[in-house]
């Protein structure tokens, strides 16, 4: 199954932030943030993008009754805000951190487009990374519509395995050791904190799997 939830094994940070190029170095500098600081809003001018150097950050947005939607959360070399790039003038999300420590490179539109015209791989990654973004989305839109919960459980346990995993193509136990709290499973899923509680005690207890803050175990058995 291809990884819908992550985008590839690539540390976008480290080959697109403009302090690895000579013309840029000098003049850049990092923005750093603590949990909860928004990064920006919906309605804000969608005049940069971002890559996140250390930390998480939530994507998401409001429906119109209030409740919060998290389209993702992003991790350590992933991008953000890259609508900017394709021309939205306004955001039409949020974005927010969810560590005291984050760090991340901010990226003019303007200099973004100057990296892409001057470095082929630097362009062919952007749009790469775009459109396999759209898709991830796509995909989890038709899980939240169409699955149940515990099948939708399933399905990101498995693209866990497939990101953070090992020996998750052999005949053992399938070992995850990740970055995400139950919180953050549960909203990028689409159910409640409770309800995936209840969901991994069942499973466990049916030894599928096993688990705990960082690490989840899934048992050769149930493969």
């Amino acid at each position: 199954m291809n990884a819908i939830w992550i985008f590839e094994d690539v540390n976008l940070f480290n080959l697109l932030c403009p302090h690895k190029f000579k013309k840029y170095k000098d003049c850049h500098d990092f923005d750093a943030y603590k949990k909860s600081d928004y990064i920006y809003f919906e309605e804000d001018a969608a005049n940069k993008v971002y890559l996140i150097e250390k930390g998480k950050v939530k994507i998401g947005y409001y429906n119109e009754d209030g409740t919060e939607v998290i389209k993702a959360i992003l991790k350590r070399g992933e991008l953000f805000g890259e609508k900017a790039i394709l021309g939205e003038e306004k955001r039409e999300e949020f974005a927010q951190s969810l560590d005291n420590n984050t760090s991340i490179c901010p990226v003019g539109v303007n200099t973004m487009h100057e990296l892409m015209r001057d470095n082929k791989t630097f362009s062919l990654r952007i749009y790469k990374f775009i459109g396999l973004k759209f898709k991830k989305l796509e995909r989890r839109l038709q899980l939240l519509l169409f699955k149940d919960s515990k099948t939708r459980l399933m399905e990101f346990l498995d693209e866990l395995c497939s990101e953070y995993g090992y020996d998750c193509n052999k005949t053992g136990d399938h070992i995850i050791n990740h970055p995400y709290t139950q919180k953050d499973i549960a909203c990028l899923i689409g159910i409640s904190r409770p309800t995936l509680n209840v969901l991994m005690n069942e499973l466990k207890e049916d030894k599928i799997i096993d688990f705990n803050r960082k690490q989840i175990r899934i048992f050769k058995t149930s493969a």
